[in-house]
């Protein structure tokens, strides 16, 4: 296990560090094997069988066949790699994007956000700072529910302790 980093602690953040790249060595293998046609054309007639030849973990599989595009980044995935696999389904950066952003955004709202500026900072500087905002009675019903996010899931549980008593 690495020691804790800074940025460790902001959401929705998946730094491509050197524990990523060892976790998700195979899977960048799969997608960067995208780029020869003759491989993309046996990985279009099987998937699954094509991904054989990787020995990624079963989630990093799961996520390759169901296309869980934040999924592969939170298992090492390298944006630039997996983009390859976005291409090969006939996706734009934008479409990657929008299936990145976690909260089923769609293309145009995404090309919206980012041509005002990308999202914005309030509330998205630190898990702690989401766990001091959700920890408020007032705004658990602004909670969207991010089932990977550590802050997210405490703050869950603590609104359902609280409504159970």
């Amino acid at each position: 296990m690495r020691d804790k980093r800074d940025y460790d602690d902001i959401p929705g953040t998946y730094v491509f560090d050197g524990q990523a790249s060892r976790q998700g060595y195979h899977l960048n293998m799969f997608c960067l094997s995208l780029n020869k046609a003759a491989n993309r054309d046996v990985f279009r007639q099987d998937e699954a069988a094509y991904l054989d030849k990787y020995p990624m973990t079963d989630a990093q599989r799961d996520a390759v066949l169901s296309r869980d595009w934040l999924g592969m980044l939170r298992l090492g995935g390298n944006i630039y790699y997996t983009f390859k696999l976005a291409i090969f389904d006939g996706m734009t950066m934008q479409h990657a994007g929008a299936a990145m952003s976690g909260n089923n955004m769609t293309v145009d709202d995404f090309r919206d956000m980012m041509l005002a500026g990308g999202r914005g900072i309030d509330g998205n500087r630190s898990k702690q700072e989401w766990a001091e905002y959700y920890s408020k009675p007032e705004n658990r019903a602004h909670y969207q529910g991010d089932a990977n996010s550590d802050v997210a899931n405490r703050a869950a549980k603590k609104n359902k302790d609280d409504a159970n008593g």
